[in-house]
This record gives C-alpha cells, sequence and structure tokens, in this order.
C-alpha cells in the first residue's frame, strides 16, 4: 500500500469534510432521541498505521467503552468507536435523559444505550462515506468492551491488522446545550480493497 503521506492537504479536507457530514448526522438524530440540543464537530481527521493509533488517542492505560462494528457492502472492514470511561458515562446519561453523574456502572441498560450512541454515530459516519463513494456500505450489530485503551486496540491489532494497514482516525466532539465538549475518537478499519479505493476516490477530488 502506498504511503498515506502523498495524500495533499487537499484531499484530506475532503476526507475532513464527509466525516463532518456524518457528524452533523449523528447530531442531528442523537438531538432527537434526547430532545436535548447536540452539536458534533470533527477537530481533526488523522490516517495513521493501526500500531501507531494509541499514540493518538490519549492515554493507553485509560479505561475506555469501544464499540466495534462491521462494516458490510460495497466496502468492508471494521468500525471502532472510543469514549473515555467517564465520557461513556456522561453519553449514557445523555440518551437516558438522567441527571449528569448519575451513571456509575455499565449494566444491561447503559451497555445498550451505548451501542446504540455507537451504531447512531458510526453509521452516519458510514452513510457519509456511502455517499461520497457512491457505494453501499452497510453497519453490522455492534459490540461492546469496556476496557484498557491499549488492550483494546492491541486486540484490534492482532485480530485486524495483518491485512489493515492504515486506519481512519475521526475525532470526534460532543457539544450538549451549554456543556463542555465531551470527545471520543471514531476508527474506521478497511480492508485492503477498500482502503485503495477510498484513497481512489479522495484521489479523484
Amino acid at each position: 500500500m502506498e504511503d498515506v503521506r502523498d495524500l495533499k492537504a487537499l484531499q484530506l479536507d475532503a476526507l475532513k469534510e464527509v466525516a463532518n457530514i456524518g457528524a452533523g448526522h449523528a447530531a442531528t438524530a442523537l438531538s432527537q432521541l434526547t430532545h436535548r440540543r447536540i452539536m458534533i464537530s470533527v477537530p481533526e481527521v488523522t490516517i495513521a498505521r493501526l500500531e501507531d493509533v494509541p499514540g493518538l488517542i490519549g492515554d493507553p492505560q485509560e479505561v475506555v467503552a469501544a464499540v466495534l462494528m462491521h462494516m458490510l457492502g460495497d466496502l468492508t472492514g471494521r468500525t471502532l468507536l472510543l469514549f473515555p470511561e467517564a465520557v461513556a458515562r456522561q453519553v449514557c446519561d445523555m440518551l437516558l435523559k438522567r441527571p449528569l453523574g448519575t451513571t456509575q456502572a455499565f449494566e444491561t441498560l447503559e451497555q445498550s444505550c451505548l451501542k446504540e450512541a455507537g451504531n447512531i454515530l458510526s453509521g452516519a459516519y458510514m452513510n457519509a462515506l456511502s455517499e461520497f463513494m457512491g457505494m453501499l456500505l452497510l453497519p453490522s450489530v455492534p459490540s461492546l468492551v469496556v476496557d484498557l485503551s491499549a488492550a483494546v486496540l492491541t486486540t484490534t491489532y492482532l485480530n485486524f491488522g495483518h491485512d489493515r494497514d492504515f486506519v481512519f482516525c475521526v475525532e470526534t466532539e460532543f457539544n450538549i446545550e451549554a456543556q463542555d465538549g465531551l470527545r471520543g475518537h471514531f476508527l474506521l478499519l478497511p480492508d485492503l480493497a477498500s482502503l485503495k479505493a477510498i484513497f481512489d476516490a479522495i484521489r479523484l477530488t
């Protein structure tokens, strides 16, 4: 696979615009679900090797809630939505319409809530990419794991890293009404054929 450093700034901007469109769709869906004004922005989009991702998303010893989904259809691969544990608790409170600070553990209800958040956000990003590519992308049923960031990413690398050299890392910031931003990361891990197709589409912009 050719070096992503060959991509020009304008082409990376095009990818960030795709992510912003997806973020807008997700914000609308979450706002309707919670009856609260939610804005989602994308401060940065990075393309990196999977083994370099831990250094991009924060402390590898931090506990995170990770929602994993398969990407099916014309493009295939995996997506991973990562929230720091404290942020994941606030996301649960937001979606369950509870006062902030209520969620203390991820029981069945909270796990379902985080999977739904992952389904909405990951699905929105995939839909935006689908429209940009002119291809069909379908998300699978989400699964959830709560563990150290390093453990989640190591498992992902061992399971999927052999034929997935590069990861699209989308920094995602939630702003809920007047509250401070909540940050997480959306990782897109396309297989080799899909990665090439995405690169080809970006270069045509």
